[in-house]
């Protein structure tokens, strides 16, 4: 028996993945050459199949994670918002904008003014039916002098809501905003029930599953909707999220069959990890990027020269072998990713230079600085080993950076936003606009660096509204320019989504990379056989 009968036969006894059989014939240039009904059988695995429960390992979480989404929280909640939660749009696999509870959107004339039709006989999970003046309730309480959502300055260029009609919602703005639809897709800005004066909090969702159980920074059950209004999603019939901070922890859990899928793999151990039977491990290009922000209203990070001194100190190409073991690219110090429609590719990438460091130390009179990096390992995988090259690569420029470990639990309320200098990192936005405001914008409560720039916020109002493509294009390329020369943090990697998962679990051809977990739609896209 050769070696391609060997493979059929040990398939068709069921002791070959569908996965590894199309992958070993593929690789022997022989899958066309397969029996019909083994060709038949490997196809029938690739239909989406209804049923089963599926448990998903993820990083991130915190016992101050809420079910409020208007809250600074984890990855953890936003996959469960994104599982239970409907918002008015959604971002697809190929990065493209299609409407979600919203059924269709226009501009009125000028992108200052936009009207959202809702999509009919949608319910909530309690049964009412979405309506105008729930979506309006939703937005509502994302503005405010006391807000603290991640994208207040969305919900705050909005000059005025209106219900026309219980499906008819119309925005006016207060200024022209051509990406307005593609911010309504966040999880943050996902539409609840209104009750009273506001909205419920109790988890009820428009969402394909429903909320089960809950416990912050530990685990959630979900169930599927029995009366979603999306065909072709929504296949399992429930799961699990677990919050599994230690690398080893989860990778253990996921060969020991605990659990099916597995987020953020290490990089350096994905290799190792794909060779353990019954395992896969894929990566997906993303606009995830690890930055370090310094918060520039504190010194020594007020000072530009010093700021720059810190971007040059960092060994790029090593940080992205040793680290991420070549799952990625190298950062240039601004969020926009080559995947992005204005990315400026014409920017000189940043490099290791620890004389011309010294030289900005000098020019700030800091020779010999000395600040520390606050980091955590369950931030992403990589976090604390990068801070510790990070201060090698200083050392050469004379600054001695001194890494600490942060708890996992609490990083997010307790570090980051909080400390002089910290490890962070974000799953990029699928607009230029949408990562700049939520970032870096003077007014958002999630610029990491406190950075304020007035020609760049300048441009990023005129961008906004400006519906040449050409004049779009160079803003944005200006204002990348800008923050890479100026802002308060080193950009140093764009990351894959490295997943891990068991041979029982099959995904759609395309997965997303605008965020982690396919899109963090992973439970609604993904099936059991």
């Amino acid at each position: 028996m050769n070696q391609f009968d060997d493979l059929c036969s040990r398939f068709a006894a069921g002791r070959v993945s569908r996965r590894d059989f199309i992958r070993q014939s593929t690789a022997l240039g022989l899958l066309a050459a397969a029996p019909a009904g083994l060709l038949s059988k490997a196809a029938q695995a690739e239909a989406p199949q209804k049923g089963g429960h599926l448990r998903v390992g993820s990083v991130q979480g915190s016992t101050t994670d809420t079910l409020d989404p208007a809250t600074l929280s984890s990855g953890f909640v936003n996959l469960l918002w994104y599982t239970i939660h409907g918002q008015l749009t959604e971002v697809n696999a190929d990065g493209q904008l299609e409407p979600l509870l919203a059924e269709s959107y226009e501009p009125d004339g000028s992108p200052d003014k936009w009207v959202f039709n809702l999509r009919p006989g949608v319910e909530f999970h309690n049964g009412k039916t979405v309506d105008s003046n729930d979506v309006i309730a939703s937005l509502r309480r994302h503005q405010g002098e006391d807000s603290k959502s991640a994208m207040k300055s969305v919900a705050e260029s909005i000059e005025s809501m209106d219900a026309d009609g219980p499906s008819r919602v119309i925005f006016s703005l207060k200024e022209p905003n051509a990406d307005f639809p593609f911010a309504l897709s966040a999880s943050s800005l996902s539409i609840l029930p209104a009750k009273d004066d506001d909205v419920d909090l109790s988890g009820i969702g428009a969402g394909a599953y429903i909320s089960r159980d809950f416990e912050p920074g530990v685990r959630a059950s979900v169930e599927r909707n029995p009366n979603h209004y999306v065909d072709g999603k929504a296949h399992v019939d429930s799961a699990e999220i677990f919050v599994i901070a230690d690398s080893a922890a989860r990778t253990n859990a996921l060969v020991t069959g605990e659990i099916d899928i597995s987020g953020d793999i290490e990089a350096k151990t994905a290799h190792l990890l794909a060779q353990r039977p019954g395992v896969t491990v894929e990566d997906t290009v993303s606009t995830q990027h690890y930055t370090f922000p310094m918060r520039t209203d504190l010194a020594p990070f007020d000072n530009p020269d010093v700021r720059m001194a810190l971007k040059l100190a960092v060994d790029r190409e090593e940080v992205l072998q040793k680290i991420l073991r070549g799952r990625g690219s190298l950062g240039n110090d601004h969020p926009i990713s080559p995947a992005n429609r204005f990315h400026n590719a014409d920017l000189p990438q940043r490099a290791y230079d620890p004389e011309k460091a010294k030289w900005h130390l000098k020019q700030a009179g800091m020779e010999g600085l000395e600040v520390e990096l606050v980091a955590s390992d369950g931030l992403y995988p990589g976090a604390t080993d990068t801070t510790l090259l990070f201060a090698e690569h200083a050392a050469k420029a004379g600054i001695k950076i001194t890494p600490k470990r942060a708890p996992d639990d609490g990083y997010w309320s307790d570090v980051w936003l909080v400390a002089p200098w910290s490890a962070s990192y974000w799953s990029g936005r699928p607009t230029e606009d949408w990562m700049f405001t939520q970032g870096y914008s003077a007014e958002s409560n999630w610029n990491e660096s406190y950075w304020k720039n007035d020609r760049f916020n300048e441009l990023l109002k005129a961008a906004r509204g400006e519906l040449d493509e050409a004049k779009r294009r160079d803003m944005y390329h200006e204002m990348q320019a800008i923050c890479r020369d100026d802002c308060g943090s080193v950009i140093h990697l764009f990351a894959n989504h490295i997943l891990a998962f068991r041979d029982n679990v099959h995904h759609p051809e395309k997965v997303a990379g605008n965020w982690e977990f396919d899109g963090y739609k992973i439970i609604e896209r993904w099936w059991l056989t």
